[in-house]
C-alpha cells in the first residue's frame, strides 16, 4: 500500500502497526505490552483499535489529499470523534497510563495521536485523561526516545529544539 509503518527485524518484513506491536510484544514480552487477563487484553486491543483504525486512518496523506477542499475540517472532525469515544473508554480503564498503571499497546497508538490534534488544531481542553496519560508518557525515556523529532532522518526543521 506504499504506507508505513514498516519494520525489517529477524529477517522479515512487517507492516501496519498493530502486527509490529503484536509481533515485538511475542518477541520480547517483557515488559509486557497486554495485561495479563483476557479481559484486559481485549480492553487495550479495544483502546488500540478506536486510534488504529478509527481516528488514524482518516488523517493519512493520502485520504486528505482525495478530500481536497475542507481536509483540515474533516480531519479535525474524525479526530474530535475519536478522542471523544476514546475519553469515555479511559474514564474506565485508565491508571497512570490508558490501561492501568503499565504502558501498555493502547499507550503506543495514542501518542501520535495527539501531535495529530495540534497539527489540526483541535482544542484539548475537554480531554484530561488523554491529556494527563499524554504528558506522563512523553516523559518516559523509550517515548523520549521513539519521538519522530528525535529520528536520525528526521528534517532539521522539525527537530525539537
Amino acid at each position: 500500500m506504499q504506507q508505513v509503518p514498516t519494520l525489517e527485524i529477524d529477517g522479515h518484513t512487517l507492516t501496519q502497526s498493530l502486527p509490529i506491536i503484536e509481533y515485538l510484544e511475542e518477541r520480547s514480552p517483557e515488559p509486557p505490552l497486554l495485561p495479563k487477563d483476557i479481559f484486559g487484553r481485549a480492553q487495550v486491543r479495544a483502546i488500540s483499535e478506536v486510534v488504529n483504525s478509527g481516528i488514524q486512518p482518516l488523517q493519512n496523506l493520502s485520504v486528505l489529499e482525495k478530500i481536497g477542499d475542507g481536509k483540515e475540517e474533516w480531519a479535525k472532525f474524525f479526530l474530535e470523534k475519536g478522542l471523544k469515544a476514546l475519553e469515555a473508554m479511559l474514564e474506565n480503564t485508565a491508571g497512570q497510563y490508558c490501561y492501568g498503571d503499565s504502558v501498555t499497546m493502547a499507550d503506543l497508538f495514542l501518542v501520535p495521536q495527539l501531535y495529530n490534534a495540534k497539527r489540526f488544531k483541535v482544542d484539548m481542553t475537554g480531554y484530561p485523561i488523554i491529556n494527563r496519560i499524554h504528558d506522563a508518557l512523553v516523559q518516559l525515556p523509550a517515548f523520549k526516545a521513539a519521538d519522530a523529532s528525535q529520528q536520525p532522518d528526521t528534517p532539521e526543521e522539525m527537530k525539537s529544539t
